[in-house]
């Protein structure tokens, strides 16, 4: 039945997409991904009728229920039988779709289904990486995406990472680049942030601004200002939106009436405050070596007043195979350069805790936690005003519940925080 509702699903998306002709604009990489499909969807609605994406789908099944506009039943009969006989009777004019790997032959699945006019290709990490021998041979599948593409479109490729840049080789489009790198065609320079100086964080108050200038291929120049939105790798995801709506003609001016509409999804680097007057950054929606180590950069730029301290929380990094311990102890390391505390969460982050010892940080400054709930336990009793506190884990994990035990409005957790 599985196969079959499958199999279903794609014939009829992929009829639809024949019928309608649509732009398809496909995004893929290790990290980033959500977060970049929703940053070009919002600033391209300025313009254009956008495909609402009710799920964050991007497998077999979700990309075609996309098309569809469709909620999955889940084991509902009915309900699928439902999804499969209706059909709307028209598309928006863009869809903007998230194409997830897990196993080789994954990404020619759902290229067969829809192939997109312009792909992004995010960053690379060895996240899901189990079921291949390599990340080159991760960097092969999600490549694919990008072959896929007609001469017609483009490939938009992330500057600042080498293995996508090296990807490049797959492409028959033309390449247009983005990101800090001084080569980049959408290119960001002048990097600024600004964080409170009074180091006490209270709800409704500003957290943070990052401004960046913009410089684009028509050499036009244009500040961005992201309040609340921390770190490069945000501006990345903005950047990687810039390129896709000049590529579809869109003015600066129109570009930045989008950006002010960017919301930060839950989970995803989100500064919420904390307890007694802390910060919480909230990067709990998922990990990878690539993100954790662009979050703990992100924490690096918070300066904290004396009796304060910055407290990396960070929770197992799911997937990745033979590159676990390696991984793991790496990261440990970086949080040693970059945290006062260590809290580890999880049998495999007692690698990352190893690797912080190992690089300098004290014993006692660091701390193992089974799951997420005792880590909130240990922070609640620990946290004092002004510490800036990042909590990361992959999905797996929950560590949305060590945030809601230290959260200043535990109430709107449901609101602020990825489900459990």
């Amino acid at each position: 039945m599985k196969q079959f509702i499958q199999k279903q699903l794609a014939r009829k998306a992929k009829k639809l997409v024949d019928e309608h002709k649509p732009i398809i604009i496909g995004v893929t990489g290790s990290v980033g991904k959500t977060s970049t499909r929703n940053a070009i969807a919002t600033i391209l609605s300025v313009k254009f009728d956008v495909a609402k994406n009710i799920k964050n789908y991007n497998n077999e099944f979700g990309l075609p229920l996309t098309i569809l506009g469709k909620v999955s039943p889940k084991r509902s009969v009915f309900g699928w039988l439902s999804v499969l006989l209706s059909a709307p009777k028209t598309l928006p004019q863009v869809f903007v779709l998230e194409y997830g790997v897990d196993h080789p032959g994954d990404m020619k699945y759902l290229c067969d289904i829809v192939s997109p006019s312009i792909a992004v290709m995010t960053a690379i990490s060895p996240v899901h990486a189990e079921h291949f021998a390599t990340v080159e041979s991760l960097l092969e599948e999600k490549a694919h995406l990008l072959s896929c593409v007609p001469d017609t479109g483009v490939c938009i490729l992330n500057a600042d990472d080498q293995r996508v840049m090296g990807a490049s080789q797959h492409c028959t489009a033309p390449i247009l680049t983005y990101g800090f790198n001084s080569q980049a065609q959408i290119r960001a320079s002048d990097y600024n942030v600004w964080t409170r100086d009074d180091y006490s964080f209270e709800p409704g108050e500003k957290f943070s601004q990052v401004t960046v200038n913009v410089h684009t291929q028509d050499e036009t120049v244009f500040e961005l200002s992201l309040e609340n939105m921390l770190g490069k790798a945000n501006v990345s995801v903005v950047l990687a939106a810039v390129a896709v709506a000049k590529q579809l003609g869109m003015t600066n001016e129109e570009i930045l009436e989008g950006v002010k509409q960017i919301k930060t999804e839950p989970g995803r680097m989100n500064p919420i405050p904390g307890i007694k007057g802390s910060l919480i950054i909230d990067s709990t929606y998922n990990a990878a070596p690539a993100s954790m180590a662009a979050a703990l950069d992100v924490l690096k730029e918070f300066d904290v007043t004396e009796g304060s301290k910055k407290i990396a929380v960070l929770g197992t990094m799911a997937e990745l195979g033979k590159y676990s311990v390696d991984a793991h102890r790496q990261i440990g390391m970086r949080a040693a350069e970059v945290a006062d505390w260590l809290v580890t969460v999880g049998e495999p982050m007692l690698d990352a805790r190893h690797g912080a010892i190992e690089a300098g940080m004290a014993e006692d400054h660091t701390e193992q936690f089974g799951d997420a709930i005792e880590a909130g336990r240990w922070l609640d009793a620990h946290v004092k005003k002004g510490d800036v506190v990042l909590i990361k884990g992959s999905r797996s994990m929950g560590m949305e519940r060590t945030v809601k035990d230290v959260m200043a409005e535990p109430a709107r957790a449901e609101e602020l925080l990825c489900s459990t």
